[in-house]
């Protein structure tokens, strides 16, 4: 979910006509996951940090003729690409590699992957050992440490990928410490209800470059690319927001496929209860002000759907600041600007009665004001459920 594409041919296009030093230029080793097609078998230059007695991710080959696992997706770059499952006994797939140089905390860096998700994915479940589809949408999560497989820190996470063709994710990092070594992990959507069986396919890792730290920077971003992958014969249905999509396995429980878009997996009606509070990603106002910017209408538009799709839901918008300014400063911005996103759906159509605001101010810190990272994790505004009774 960030707006500029990071590959060496386009550093110009990245910072105009500021070069970026080679000091700044992070290579990644084998970032397009290229090796002879396997199944089980991490690709070269990664190592696997899978669950003891589980099974390796799967280099895939290009070639729809060569499949494993029914897999017949076209690489996005180069031979090969990188598949990456969850499963339903909750263990999961995830790769790691050490860094040519380090991330270094309290500098910002940028750098894109393409991902897709496989429409057949077909091996044996672990609970019931019959042959499922592996195609519940999952989700990237990115993570830094001090040594192979450390989760130490979460640099960036996408929303849950359900496209099924290429496309490309930008992401943004603020490491708080320094980072030698990333992991790469498919995970599930959150909350976890029960765990699934799930695909993600990977290729085409941009090197991470440096970049200014800049306050409206979101942490993840996708793309839409230039090339669609081919028409298949059998058009794939369209989904819709109320459509419910159960997994291809006998005996599972069928998931309500949340809306599409960048809260797409945390505005499922089932995962939430009252006392439920979702951060609104990608809000954006003017500086000290509690004016909404134009790159915030597409959020608050996806909130505006849920609500009217869910017309017993009562929600309180939350306004969060900072720490640095005082008091009095804090709780008049933070009220404001949970008042507009207020009123903004109010002016969409839903009902006065079931949207309260307040501002917190800086009374409930999620990070820490110390540094850049932590208090714009703390600048924030959040929805809570108060109940179902609208």
């Amino acid at each position: 979910m960030r707006h500029t594409i990071i590959c060496i041919f386009s550093l110009i296009g990245l910072f105009g006509q500021q070069a970026v030093a080679q000091d700044e230029i992070i290579e990644l080793v084998n970032p397009s996951f290229e090796g002879v097609p396997s199944h089980s078998s991490a690709p070269r230059g990664w190592e696997d940090c899978g669950f003891p007695g589980e099974t390796e991710p799967d280099v895939h080959s290009g070639d729809p003729t060569i499949p494993h696992f029914n897999v017949t997706h076209p690489a996005q770059d180069g031979n090969t690409y990188l598949g990456m499952v969850v499963r339903d006994n909750d263990t999961w797939e995830r790769i790691s590699q050490r860094l040519t140089s380090a991330l270094k905390a309290g500098k910002c860096y940028d750098f894109s992957i393409y991902l897709a998700r496989a429409e057949m994915y077909v091996s044996q479940s672990r609970t019931s050992d019959s042959e499922v589809n592996y195609t519940t949408p999952v989700k990237l999560m990115i993570w830094g440490g001090s040594s192979y497989c450390d989760r130490t820190e979460l640099l960036a996470e996408t929303n849950l990928i359900k496209n099924t063709r290429w496309l490309r994710f930008d992401l943004h990092f603020e490491p708080s410490q320094d980072i030698r070594y990333i992991t790469l992990e498919a995970f599930y959507r959150q909350p976890i209800l029960f765990p699934y069986n799930g695909n993600l396919l990977l290729d085409n890792m941009s090197p991470i470059i440096a970049v200014p730290c800049e306050e409206d920077t979101p942490i993840a971003m996708v793309v839409e690319e230039p090339e669609p992958a081919p028409v298949p014969e059998t058009p794939e249905p369209k989904e819709t927001d109320t459509e419910s999509t159960p997994e291809d396995t006998a005996g599972t429980i069928a998931e309500t496929e949340p809306l599409e878009g960048i809260m797409s997996d945390r505005l499922v009606r089932e995962n939430l209860k009252e006392g439920s509070v979702i951060q609104i990603d990608q809000l954006y106002f003017q500086a000290d002000s509690s004016n909404i910017k134009e790159n915030s209408f597409q959020v608050l538009d996806e909130i505006y759907q849920f609500l009217d799709i869910n017309k017993d839901v009562v929600v309180e918008i939350g306004g969060h600041t900072n720490g640095n300014p005082p008091h009095d400063y804090c709780d008049r911005l933070s009220t404001a600007r949970a008042k507009a996103v207020a009123d903004y759906l109010i002016s969409r159509g839903i009902p006065r009665e079931r949207l309260q605001y307040k501002g917190y101010g800086k009374r409930k810190p999620i990070a820490s004001n110390n540094t850049a990272q932590g208090r714009r994790k703390n600048q924030r505004v959040e929805i809570k459920v108060l109940g179902f009774d609208g």
